[in-house]
């Protein structure tokens, strides 16, 4: 069995952290009063500081530390995070990134520039009375305040130290604050024979000397808020105790049993004027239930760990997802085979042991598909940085919103998805979204708009891409299509047709060339990625009101709902998905050989003869079958010998030798050991669609 590194999960676990740091920045942007987000940052960035540091790269621990330091100022609320200072901070996430991922390509330099200008911002307007030095500041003398400091009792959750951890160094960072007296609570530690090693079972009850306020000492437990239980009361006017080390402290003696039945009794929160002036007086206030309450908190707290733990997800490699997927597919296979041989016999018992291994067969195959789901919401997230740093080179201001995002996919089609999405979100923002002076002239609001949106819609998924710019120039890309000889000058072209010519390879409608547009290679690589997929692209535009462009995609790319038909001796797979409707072909129809059109409730829908296009040899059915498909809005009748049924489809990629055979997508094994062929609805879809023009040409002529 293979191990995997430990740096290559720790760059896993780091690349989860910047996606939430990065989330939390760029909507500090927008609410830059949010405490939740600056603390989530903070999380981030301590995390990725202390494993950084655990695994060996001290570079990202030493700059992280500084990104945290620079940073201090907005936790503590002295500053807030203005847009200047935000685009810094991604700066630095993005170093930090560099350094984990790639070390040889960062430059020291690069770092010592971005923390230079991170502290530039956040120096900026510094108070008079720097408000930072007062954790360091030495204890106030009792009679400049009525309080002497505060009384705090400690309860880590169990599995605090497999986290990262370290109770003594947030204890060491507390006796910063001021003179402390911490004193270990044992009550919790189970015998030798049932301790876990890594558990934590100490709890702790400290007395600090100091003149701080709740927020200092919220601001030393903020990282491990969620794993601890922190009950806080004031000191009453008391003799503050030398101070001692801590380790000194926790290495000597434990306090005999009274006393730490006073200290466990002085940990609950009760007001200052109810807590009796003398030791001897909290130790009668310990009542017996109170201490049993205390000695079996912590076994339930870690059955409840222990449930927690057995719902937690389990990372897994995608290789042996991929593989797992593979397994299943030949099982499929070989599941239609016994099914087959079970039909063409008369034995009962082996059918019943053929549907039951049907059942069980798809059963796995839904459980494993499921397992490589991915919510397209982990996509999305990616976009929000892209949109961000176009609004600002572009001087735009966008609002990007995004719905959907618990939507699956298969995790195969998240990754081919990416690169399409960044093309379209980019040209929404430099040709769709107009400038602020423009929008203001068409009394648009200042601010544009660009919606992503996911919805299930039967066996496909929709993802649109929205924008409320001024639409699209059909004019404009009319008299690029001439310019380029895409089409005869005064050629009859609907606006449909027309804006089609955007995905044409090397088309581009901008009139300058930029880093962002204007050599023509974005769409047309879209709509090939799409295709690839066994998807749709479709195109719809509003002048003035902006334009939509919906994704049509498969759920996933390994297994699917196939109809199988027969065409001569051969048989062929076409996606269920695709499939609206199956019609006889009537006489009529069959008399139409001029004009290859079916009427269909009123409605004319050209049809395609897969005899002829596949040449096949002898006479066809006498009872022929049409199969209505449809991609987008466009719908095409597959005029076929005969209708076999539904057929669980294994893909099976062709070969390099077949990809000039644009018809079909794949191959499939069929029961009997034989394959079949997948039909390539998008492009039989096409072909349908130059035959009509041709049609209208001659019958012009």
């Amino acid at each position: 069995m293979s191990v995997m590194d430990p740096t290559e999960i720790f760059r896993q676990e780091a690349s989860e952290l910047f996606e939430v740091l990065e989330g939390s920045l760029l909507d500090l942007g927008l609410r830059p009063d949010d405490r939740e987000l600056v603390d989530s940052a903070f999380r981030a960035l301590h995390t990725i500081k202390g494993s950084g540091a655990m695994f060996g790269f001290d570079k990202v621990a030493s700059f992280t530390h500084e990104f945290e330091t620079a940073f201090d100022r907005v936790r503590k609320g002295e500053i807030k995070p203005t847009q200047e200072l935000i685009s810094v901070a991604l700066a630095a996430k993005d170093y930090i990134r560099a350094l984990i991922e790639d070390p040889q390509s960062t430059d020291d330099i690069i770092g010592e520039a971005i923390l230079d200008d991170l502290k530039r911002f956040v120096s900026a307007d510094t108070p008079a009375v720097p408000v930072v030095e007062i954790a360091g500041a030495p204890p106030l003398a009792p009679v400049e305040s009525k309080r002497a400091g505060w009384h705090l009792y400690l309860e880590f959750e169990s599995h605090i130290l497999r986290n990262g951890s370290n109770p003594l160094d947030l204890l060491e960072d507390l006796c910063k604050l001021g003179p402390c007296f911490v004193v270990p609570v044992t009550d919790g530690v189970p015998f030798l024979d049932e301790m876990e090693p890594e558990d934590c079972y100490l709890k702790w009850d400290v007395k600090l000397h100091a003149a701080c306020d709740k927020d200092a000492i919220d601001d030393v437990f903020m990282f491990v808020q969620d794993e601890m239980r922190l009950t806080l009361s004031p000191l009453e006017q008391v003799e503050a105790p030398a101070p001692a080390p801590l380790l000194q402290l926790l290495d000597e003696e434990p306090a005999p049993p009274a006393e730490t039945a006073a200290v466990v009794a002085e940990a609950a929160p009760a007001p200052v004027a109810e807590q009796p002036a003398k030791a001897e007086h909290k130790a009668e206030a310990a009542t017996e239930p109170k201490a049993e309450i205390k000695r079996e908190a912590p076994p339930a707290r870690r059955e409840d760990a222990k449930q927690e733990r057995g719902i937690a997800t389990v990372r897994v490699q995608a290789e042996r997802l991929d593989e797992l997927m593979d397994r299943v597919g030949e099982l499929v296979i070989a599941q239609a085979r016994l099914t087959q041989l079970a039909a063409s016999g008369s034995d009962l018992s082996i059918k019943l042991i053929a549907e039951e291994i049907e059942r069980l067969a798809s059963s796995l195959r839904d459980t494993t598909m499921g397992a490589r789901m991915v919510p397209i919401g982990s996509l999305f997230g990616r976009f929000r940085r892209l949109v961000h740093d176009l609004s600002r080179d572009l001087s735009k201001p966008v609002e990007f919103v995004t719905s959907g995002e618990d939507t699956e996919l298969d995790k195969t089609m998240i990754e081919c998805l990416a690169d399409p999405l960044v093309h379209l979100i980019r040209n929404a923002i430099d040709h769709g979204i107009e400038d602020t002076a423009t929008r203001a002239a068409n009394g648009k609001t200042e601010q544009g708009r660009i919606e992503l949106a996911a919805v299930h819609s039967g066996a496909q998924v929709l993802v649109t891409v929205k924008d409320n710019g001024g639409g699209l120039n059909t004019a404009r890309i009319r008299a690029k299509a001439e310019e380029q000889g895409l089409i005869a000058a005064g050629a009859v072209l609907s606006d449909h047709e027309i804006h089609q010519f955007l995905f044409h390879p090397g088309f581009s409608t901008a009139q300058t060339i930029s880093a962002l547009s204007g050599r023509g290679v974005g769409m047309d690589v879209v709509k090939r990625t799409i295709e690839n997929m066994r998807g749709s692209i479709d195109l719809s535009t509003r002048p003035g009101q902006g334009t939509t462009v919906t994704l049509r995609l498969p759920l996933t790319l390994a297994i699917i709902e196939g109809l199988l038909i027969r065409v001569g001796e051969g048989r062929y797979i076409i996606p269920l998905s695709a499939v609206e409707e199956c019609v006889e072909l009537t006489a009529e129809d069959e008399r139409s050989r001029g004009r290859n059109f079916l009427n269909v409730r009123g409605n004319l829908v050209p049809f395609l003869r897969l005899r002829e296009i596949m040449s096949s040899s002898g006479a066809p059915d006498r009872h022929q079958k049409t199969i209505i498909i449809s991609t987008g809005e466009t719908r095409v009748g597959l005029v076929v010998d005969q209708i076999i049924g539904n057929h669980q489809t294994v893909i099976k990629s062709l070969s390099k030798l077949h990809s000039d055979v644009t018809i079909f997508s794949g191959a499939t094994i069929l029961g009997d050991g034989t394959a079949a062929l997948i039909l390539d609805v998008a492009q039989l879809v096409t072909l349908a669609q130059s035959q009509v023009e041709k049609q209208h040409i001659s019958e012009a002529a």
